[in-house]
């Protein structure tokens, strides 16, 4: 199929096999496993995956590529394989009809990467793993330290769920058309415990938002109305420091201290 990318949709092609190699093995589909493919494109990751597993479900908005995947996987070479195909926006996609402990991969659309993240969150009690080609800065944003210039609400907010590993960086050639960043392969496990519970999740969202909100104000200004020199010194946390230098556990202890 020679199938022209919609900037619309984001789409960028990975072709490099060496690269696909690398992905498959460092996602070890197992047989029996609910997995689920977001963005499959012309099958760059949904092919070698059915090489190892015989049902997978992929989540696609492009009705074309919808249309070549139903033709293209129906042919003889994939008789032994079933492709549950979902036409929908993965932003609207309730991926906890699919059951339990899913698996969840994928090459996401750089343009609408983040609140992808943000809407699996919140499926994220039926997920046992993630593996997703990102925009490297994204990647470094989500896996970054405090004190380090890529660490903000994104750092935080899934650090409190997840568990993450930076794989592998992969150049732009590897894809078509090559994007005009670096991409980069990340793991990510939902926590099995929380490392720091918060109380009431919508709350310490809350405030990490509004701490990160004007990110080069110091916390005295950014959470003023919120918490005042009384609770900052109950939490031994200097108000003069910005939302950068906190660790998780000093915003979750901000939030239970408020609610």
């Amino acid at each position: 199929m020679k199938h022209v990318a919609k900037k619309r949709f984001g789409q960028n092609f990975l072709t490099d096999q060496s690269v696909i190699a690398s992905l498959i093995e460092a996602i070890n589909p197992q047989i029996g496993q609910t997995i689920v493919e977001i963005g499959p494109g012309l099958g760059a990751l949904t092919k070698p995956l059915l090489a190892k597993i015989p049902h997978l479900h992929v989540v696609e908005i492009d009705r074309d590529i919808v249309s070549w995947m139903q033709a293209e996987y129906a042919r003889p070479a994939y008789a032994n394989n079933t492709v549950a195909i979902h036409n929908v926006d993965a932003l609207k996609f309730q991926f906890i009809t699919l059951g339990e402990h899913l698996r969840v991969t994928g090459n996401l659309p750089y343009n609408i990467s983040t609140p992808i993240l943000f809407h699996l969150l919140d499926n994220v009690a039926h997920i046992v793993d993630m593996h997703f080609m990102l925009q490297k800065e994204v990647v470094e944003r989500m896996v970054a330290s405090p004190s380090t210039p890529a660490y903000g609400r994104l750092s935080v907010m899934l650090q409190y769920h997840l568990a993450m590993d930076y794989l592998i960086t992969v150049p732009p050639e590897a894809f078509e058309p090559a994007p005009k960043v670096e991409s980069a392969f990340v793991r990510c496990v939902p926590h099995t415990t929380l490392p720091f519970t918060a109380k009431d999740e919508k709350h310490f969202a809350k405030i990490v938002l509004a701490a990160f909100g004007q990110r080069r104000k110091t916390l005295r200004n950014t959470l003023k109305g919120l918490l005042d020199d009384a609770g900052f010194a109950a939490l031994d946390i200097n108000p003069q420091l910005r939302a950068e230098n906190l660790h998780l556990a000093q915003f979750v202890a901000i939030s239970n201290y408020l609610v």
